[in-house]
């Protein structure tokens, strides 16, 4: 009877471990979809083309849109990263639909082999609240867990964590937001490896987000605000540079 109940044990203990398991911390790529292997591919070449670029944008495509041109100005978002990015041979590593898992996964595939920067920009933890419906138990340490990977990867980089932005998406949504962007305020509030900057108030009119910074709203169908347009990404990147100036120097 004992040894029949230790066998059932042993059996369970797998299963409650994996039970337990985050997966918004956990490595899990998207290599199974060729539009998103090719992305990740390009970003590899990129970092083999430019060994001594000094700054690197993280994220999701959020930070992919900073390479955004079209027939519209509010689709013009890649003059204005050149403006504040060009002079650091700055690489953009955003991925369209990466959570906190996919990057942990293209860090850890060698996204920053050869790399050795002086600043990692990381925006990331919108797509958790999508579809994976990941909240902020998950999401924070998600998000940390990038972090610690970021330090183990290129260790000599300080790393300038964003709050996730304001969108107009769902009230849960919003206030996970509100939740994460808190919890890691206080987490990295005595860090010399890591400065968190919450610049998503750039985007709102009257302390909620303002549609009219948003690329979405535009789109055909109208879908809700998520990415922020050409005037949207200048306000992030003005409210950003003295702080990515000094962390350059």
């Amino acid at each position: 009877m004992i040894l029949r109940l230790c066998l059932l044990l042993a059996l369970l203990v797998p299963l409650t471990a994996q039970a337990h398991v985050n997966l918004a911390a956990a490595p899990i790529g998207r290599m199974d979809l060729p539009w998103w292997r090719q992305r990740f591919e390009h970003t590899r070449q990129e970092a083999r083309a430019h060994p001594n670029a000094r700054l690197v944008w993280l994220g999701d495509s959020i930070t992919e849109y900073w390479h955004r041109e079209g027939k519209h100005p509010y689709q013009q978002i890649l003059p204005i990263w050149r403006h504040y990015y060009g002079r650091y041979d700055a690489l953009n590593f955003g991925l369209i639909g990466d959570t906190t898992a996919s990057v942990i996964w293209r860090i850890d595939h060698g996204e920053f082999a050869g790399l050795h920067p002086r600043l990692v920009v990381l925006l990331i933890g919108a797509n958790n609240l999508g579809r994976t419906h990941w909240g902020a138990g998950q999401t924070v340490p998600g998000i940390e867990a990038v972090v610690d990977d970021l330090h183990r990867h290129v260790p000599r980089a300080h790393v300038l964590l964003l709050g996730i932005l304001p969108s107009i998406r769902s009230a849960w949504i919003s206030a996970q937001t509100r939740t994460i962007n808190a919890a890691l305020a206080r987490h990295y509030a005595a860090s010399s490896l890591v400065t968190f900057r919450d610049v998503g108030h750039v985007l709102e009119t009257g302390g909620r987000p303002d549609p009219a910074l948003y690329v979405d709203p535009r789109m055909h169908p109208p879908e809700p605000a998520l990415h922020p347009d050409a005037e949207g990404m200048r306000r992030i990147a003005a409210a950003l540079q003295p702080t990515i100036e000094r962390l350059m120097r």
